[in-house]
């Protein structure tokens, strides 16, 4: 049995790697903040594969991700796998961004996934094998106008992770990045088309990327064929950065 976490999972890129965990033959659970009706839909496609679990939980608080982990080790006793991907933006110039709405970016984004990684360790060193996937951005590694809340997350996120990578390979544990660039999920959905047609002249393949792009380097990397892959960041980004 293969125990997947993955959250952050009711729309867009975490919904499509929670659905493809499940296919991959892993029980997943499925962490969600706000919307349980959308939960209980990835759920229930999940379910068409393998066994999955909703956990309502804010990432940003420290109590909530404890519980995330409590309730996967009370369903599944174990944890193979787990997927950073709750994030937020609150995109602002940095003369017009307000401390409340940068300390609220990192909280999610950073501490975040801090706490999760802290706690899934625990278990993971126990288990002597385990891998975690944080999801970073490109934005983290070249930064991006009216987003210094976001890119210091994210760059937070890319550092954090190569500790981490280090820390634990000497009980078996991997510690990945995937830095997504300009995927077509909600947070970009509200870009006009002659925008995105703009974004999509400035990357080499012409396009933005789709859900299913991240995904499958998700499951490379949850995969065996990745068990020699640690401290690494993967850009997912169509030739955005190179």
């Amino acid at each position: 049995m293969k125990v997947a976490i993955v959250t952050g999972a009711t729309r867009g890129i975490g919904r499509q790697i929670a659905i493809d965990l499940a296919q991959e033959g892993y029980n997943v659970v499925i962490n969600y903040n706000s919307n349980e009706a959308k939960a209980l839909e990835v759920k229930a496609l999940c379910d068409e594969f393998n066994e999955a679990i909703i956990v309502k939980g804010n990432v940003s608080e420290a109590n909530e991700c404890q519980a995330i982990i409590d309730a996967a080790m009370q369903k599944f006793g174990r944890i193979n796998l787990l997927v950073n991907n709750a994030g937020i933006t609150l995109d602002n110039l940095v003369l017009r961004m307000t401390e409340e709405d940068f300390q609220k970016v990192v909280q999610t984004n950073l501490n975040g996934t801090f706490y999760m990684c802290k706690y899934a360790s625990k278990i993971m060193f126990k288990q002597k094998s385990g891998k975690i996937i944080n999801m970073a951005s490109v934005i983290g590694e070249v930064g991006n106008i009216g987003q210094a809340n976001y890119s210091a997350s994210k760059g937070g996120v890319i550092a954090m992770s190569k500790s981490f990578a280090k820390e634990f390979a000497s009980r078996g544990i991997t510690v990945n990045c995937i830095a997504p660039g300009y995927i077509q999920t909600d947070m970009t959905n509200v870009l006009s088309d002659e925008i995105k047609a703009e974004i999509a002249k400035q990357i080499p393949l012409k396009r933005l990327g789709e859900p299913k792009d991240i995904s499958n380097a998700v499951c490379f990397l949850a995969s065996d064929k990745a068990s020699y892959i640690t401290g690494q960041v993967i850009n997912v980004c169509g030739g955005m950065v190179i």
